[in-house]
């Protein structure tokens, strides 16, 4: 019976670390474009919200890609800028299919 009740508690606490953790994402909206930029440069790599049900993950450096992605420059909306530059996104290189 010990197990079972200890399956059932790692279970809920699997389910929930989803929500826990998509709420502890830094939102974009919510602070100023300085204030985003700085949480990536200091960061090397974080996953930012940038809407509802919108986040991707932003990154400083090429160190922070895999070897066969290059970085792309992204802006996202901020509180105080509808375009903010907050750093890269590592992308796969598709050879010949010209840029993304």
């Amino acid at each position: 019976m010990n197990i079972i009740i200890r399956m059932a508690a790692a279970t809920l606490a699997m389910a929930a670390s989803p929500i826990a953790y998509a709420q502890d994402r830094p939102d974009t909206m919510r602070m100023s474009c300085a204030a985003s930029a700085d949480i990536v440069q200091r960061a090397g790599a974080v996953v930012l919200h940038s809407g509802p049900n919108i986040y991707d993950r932003y990154v400083s450096a090429q160190n922070f890609c895999s070897r066969e992605e290059i970085m792309r420059p992204r802006w996202v909306p901020a509180a105080d800028n509808a375009q903010c530059f907050v750093g890269y996104v590592c992308q796969r290189e598709t050879w010949g299919a010209g840029p993304n």
